[in-house]
């Protein structure tokens, strides 16, 4: 698994750091580039929301196996507070189904503030 992820190039220059994987779930930390800051000297919800995307691949690979076809299907995320730190992301399958996988992703800063609540949904693509 952890092979694959390393030949995935959006996942080796997250920031992912302290990965920790099981069936269905996702845990890491993901640190905060200033040089890629929005407009309140905080943590991007863009890359908040890559960094949700890759952990919902993540989790989905760790259901179909690691050589899975996977593509998003849909994605959605709600800001609850600025992050001016790294965050600690927890990504974990809602259900896990033949085709699809629905996942939430959480985000919490250094003192534990919910920082933004995601949700993605992955798709095994045919012949996978």
């Amino acid at each position: 698994m952890l092979e694959r992820l390393r030949s995935v190039p959006i996942f080796l220059n997250s920031g992912f750091s302290q990965l920790r994987l099981g069936a269905g779930a996702f845990e890491c930390m993901v640190a905060r580039n200033r040089e890629f800051d929005g407009i309140f000297d905080s943590f991007h919800g863009g890359l908040l929301m890559t960094a949700a995307d890759s952990a919902a691949a993540t989790v989905s690979l760790t259901l179909w196996g690691a050589d899975a076809r996977i593509t998003t299907t849909d994605m959605s995320i709600r800001f609850l507070a600025a992050a001016r730190s790294d965050v600690k992301l927890f990504a974990q399958a809602i259900k896990h189904g033949r085709t699809l996988i629905p996942v939430t992703a959480n985000f919490w800063r250094d003192d534990g503030a919910l920082v933004a609540v995601a949700q993605v949904t992955y798709m095994r693509l045919a012949g996978a």
